[in-house]
């Protein structure tokens, strides 16, 4: 007996991988022959093909965006946005999700097997960039038969990825959705990247990468570096709310055991990432990450690289985000503004932090609803 889904839920969802024969140039300098991209769909793409829209995944992220995997009871990481009269509309909508090149969820990537040897890549995986990842995107679009999308949505280092897309194929990108992100990230951020990947590439089971060999895991590495990461996507005041100052016993135990109830769920969520994640990944999609600067070929000028765009924008900023404050929104909305685009923005009251662009929270569902239902006008 199947299961019941709920009805507003895209039900059971089958993964397919598609494999790009095209070569890929990348920034770096190196080529890939073909690639693989594990790739989800849900919704139908019309006769015109003119309704479909790409969802980007941020730095740990996936192409499983909603529904169910058969056997899981965990919907996909968006679930709350995509389904039959979500805000990202799969009645109306077809909507496709894939996992990033160099991924771990099934794209060529560095858990995957290099044809040239018969081994893992691990760390002679080539560094990719946002720009990469369109490109490859574009790519994945047309053996879809996607001229142009609808729209582009991500949230964070998915967000980049949408304003690249807008700078790299402007006449196929109809709008773009840019959620809690940055025209670049700041210093700060580069710093608290660095660390975590200095606590990966520390860690003794590293293996300089090849730990795949070595049948082992840097778990204690990756560990950090998810501990550290998640504070960063928190706020102070999420932080405090949900945890305060509380001891799991009555007295300290004067020990470096877990104590504080901040401590026990920060090992869980490092522990838990382990299990799901891959090292090499982490330290690729975070040097992506840190490499995003569009306004770079451009004199440091913005707006500039924006003129190239012929999208339609939405710029989501939260107010509890730290990470990417609205300030950083606001930077995006200034230089599109100043290229002359169009664009509508949104600052979301908000408690979290960082993750509040995963959340169901009532004002931004309505602010995308309210959006993409013009996006589903048009294409009528």
């Amino acid at each position: 007996m199947s299961p019941a889904y709920p009805a507003d839920s895209v039900g059971l969802v089958q993964p397919f991988k598609l494999l790009i024969r095209q070569p890929l140039a990348l920034d770096c300098g190196r080529t890939l022959p073909q690639h693989e991209l594990m790739v989800e769909t849900y919704g139908q793409l019309n006769a015109a093909r003119s309704n479909a829209i790409l969802i980007c995944h941020a730095l740990s992220g996936d192409h499983h965006v909603a529904g169910y995997h058969e056997g899981s009871k965990k919907p996909g990481w968006w679930d709350n946005c995509v389904g039959p009269g979500k805000p990202i509309d799969t009645d109306r909508f077809f909507v496709v999700a894939l996992n990033n090149l160099g991924g771990c969820r099934g794209s060529t990537g560095p858990n995957t097997i290099n044809p040239e040897t018969g081994k893992p890549w691990g760390p002679d995986f080539p560094l990719v960039t946002a720009r990469d990842w369109v490109r490859s995107q574009a790519l994945l679009a047309d053996e879809l038969g996607i001229a142009r999308w609808a729209a582009i949505i991500g949230g964070s280092l998915g967000g980049m990825q949408v304003m690249q897309w807008t700078i790299e194929f402007p006449e196929r990108v109809r709008h773009a959705c840019v959620i809690a992100a940055a025209p670049k990230i700041s210093a700060q951020n580069i710093a608290f990247n660095e660390i975590a990947r200095q606590a990966i590439l520390s860690d003794p089971e590293f293996h300089g990468g090849h730990f795949y060999e070595q049948g082992v895991v840097p778990a204690r590495g990756l560990k950090l570096a998810r501990m550290l990461g998640h504070i960063t996507y928190l706020s102070d005041e999420a932080m405090r709310a949900k945890f305060g100052r509380e001891l799991k016993t009555a007295e300290p135990s004067y020990n470096f055991d877990v104590e504080f109830e901040v401590e026990s769920y920060l090992r869980y969520q490092g522990q838990s990432f382990v299990d799901r994640f891959d090292a090499n990944t982490y330290l690729i999609m975070t040097k992506a990450l840190d490499y995003f600067d569009p306004a770079r070929e451009y004199g440091n000028d913005l707006a500039a690289a924006f003129r190239r765009a012929t999208a339609k924008f939405l710029v989501v900023a939260f107010s509890s985000d730290w990470r990417f404050s609205p300030q950083r929104s606001r930077e995006i909305v200034k230089a599109l503004v100043d290229a002359g685009r169009d664009v509508s923005y949104a600052l979301i009251d908000s408690q979290l932090g960082h993750d509040d662009f995963l959340m169901p929270i009532p004002q931004y569902h309505r602010v995308l609803r309210g959006y993409l239902a013009r996006v589903a006008q048009e294409i009528a």
